[in-house]
């Protein structure tokens, strides 16, 4: 068992059962639902850097596409007809307006990662439309950040950090000399990107009142998850090193491909029809992201 997972167990204290396997195998996929009953599918697996996207189209294109086809071709083989996806709000593309709600246009992304989100949110809904006892709940995720507030399981990137905040912890940690930032000439308060930050803790509660809604055989749905706040890099780096009591070094580089001025979320329909809500703020959000990187320095 990975090292994330039996901590996983420690603080449950109950057992995960697990398998690693590439999403693409489909021979690997069948065993897997031939041995065991699933009544849901969550999807996580993927690739997830805007910026690597742009740099290897195809093997994202290759990995998210495929290997989500041969997950529903095996669900649907099995008999499972209900999955609850990780999507993004990369599928906005650049906004039109904010904060984003679920009814702004998507598919008009800036890099293949988005894209990739947007065409797998697209197979799902015309499954749904083909197949009425499909359920899906489509998750379009802002930007997570954050650990469990035990300190014990967090994010733990391999190589550079391909977000903002991991990064941002191992600079203040001691681990990266300084953060880069990318372009502070956007149109926004202090000419640095503005996102929406949620703590992963919400974003997990999310995941388990999208699964209470596929009970209602609900057909498609989709949902925003977001604090509905937007934050810049530079409001980040300071919140950083409140919590850390740090000095975070930065410099101001040339903007990254791919990257928006602004994104963040409408999450209204969520909290209506789920009944969920992000509970927690910047400061928690930093706060535990820092007790995890103080305790676990080079990760798991």
């Amino acid at each position: 068992l990975p090292e994330s997972l039996r901590r996983v167990q420690e603080i449950a204290h109950r057992p995960v059962l697990f398998q690693e396997l590439d999403i693409t195998d489909e021979a690997a996929l069948q065993e897997l639902f031939r041995k065991h009953r699933f009544s849901a599918v969550m999807h996580f697996a993927g690739l997830k850097a805007v910026g690597e996207s742009v740099q290897k189209p195809l093997e994202y294109y290759r990995v998210n596409l495929t290997g989500t086809i041969r997950l529903l071709e095996t669900m649907k083989a099995h008999g499972v007809r209900n999955i609850v996806f990780s999507s993004s709000a990369t599928v906005y593309g650049d906004p039109k307006y904010l904060p984003l709600d679920e009814k702004h246009p998507v598919g008009g992304c800036t890099n293949p990662y988005g894209k990739s989100k947007f065409f797998i949110e697209e197979m799902i809904r015309d499954l749904c439309r083909a197949e009425r006892d499909w359920n899906a709940v489509l998750l379009r995720y802002f930007n997570p950040i954050g650990a469990h507030e035990s300190g014990m399981i967090g994010e733990d990137p391999q190589g550079i950090p391909n977000n903002l905040m991991p990064y941002v912890a191992q600079v203040a940690v001691g681990r990266r000399e300084f953060l880069s930032v990318f372009g502070n000439d956007y149109k926004t308060d202090d000419g640095t990107g503005v996102r929406d930050y949620i703590h992963v803790v919400d974003l997990a509660k999310g995941h388990i009142a999208a699964l209470k809604k596929l009970k209602e055989n609900c057909g498609c749905k989709i949902y925003n998850l977001g604090t509905g706040t937007g934050y810049s890099v530079l409001q980040m780096v300071r919140a950083m090193e409140k919590a850390s009591g740090r000095e975070i070094k930065y410099r101001i580089t040339a903007r990254r491909e791919g990257d928006v001025a602004s994104c963040y979320a409408d999450p209204a329909l969520a909290e209506r029809e789920l009944g969920w809500k992000a509970a927690f703020g910047l400061d928690k959000m930093c706060e535990d992201l820092w007790r995890w990187q103080l305790q676990n320095p080079t990760g798991f």
